[in-house]
């Protein structure tokens, strides 16, 4: 087993066991060498693989900020991964197209419709509306937007899922805008499913939330050509 497995297997115990819990902070790392049998820089080097999974958050200086605390952020491990997928060209298209489907569709048909987070849609809505934006931050709104939808359902894998993905691909989905006829008309449609999809959640529709959603990302890989 490979070190950082070790530190993973072990933090994994602690958990479990109750022992340490998301909000504390890791043994130094010497007691977590000691503890493990390994010397000083496999622990640290351990402790590094965690932070980048999302799983612990290195704090610098000294105080209450000090120190190596457990966090719990799913979608970073998730996200980086998926980019690396994406720049290498591993993940099809068509396989982005339908993992949203699922996503999506399924969050839209499960978003309460009190949930702080579509109070977060509202103001994004708003915020898409202003007529100086760019497609790169037009864009950037609309993920977080659909985000949003996903954290409503109330899911905090399908939530993480959604964010990791919609991140990954926000460099590919700009690209794909150079497909389009015309981006001014395009943006307006966009805007106006919007604001249904966020509407139908709002009258406790679900069904009808998902079958707007479905038709508002197909729509867009259609006429982007894909």
């Amino acid at each position: 087993m490979r070190t950082h497995q070790l530190v993973q297997s072990w933090l994994e115990e602690q958990l479990s066991a109750g022992r340490l819990a998301v909000g504390d902070r890791l043994p130094g790392e010497r007691t977590v060498a000691e503890q493990l049998g390994i010397s000083r820089a496999s622990a640290r080097e351990g402790i590094r693989v965690l932070e980048a999974m999302g799983v612990v958050r290195a704090g610098v200086g000294s105080g209450p900020a000090a120190g190596t605390v457990i966090t719990a952020n799913p979608g970073a491990a998730l996200g980086a991964a998926l980019r690396l997928h994406m720049a290498s060209s591993h993940l099809p298209v068509e396989d982005i197209v339908q993992t949203r489907l699922l996503l999506e569709t399924w969050a839209a048909a499960h978003a309460d419709a009190s949930a702080p987070a579509m109070e977060d849609a509202g103001a994004l809505l708003g915020a898409m509306d202003t007529s100086a934006l760019d497609e790169k931050e037009f864009l950037r709104l609309d993920a977080l937007f659909h985000v949003a939808l996903a954290e409503a359902a109330g899911n905090i894998l399908i939530g993480a899922m959604m964010s990791s993905l919609r991140e990954s691909i926000e460099g590919y989905t700009l690209q794909l805008t150079r497909n389009l006829p015309d981006w001014p008309v395009t943006s307006a449609r966009l805007r106006a499913e919007h604001r249904k999809i966020h509407q139908a959640i709002k009258n406790d529709d679900g069904a009808l939330a998902a079958r707007l959603i479905a038709r508002h990302i197909e729509g867009f890989y259609e006429e982007a050509g894909i």
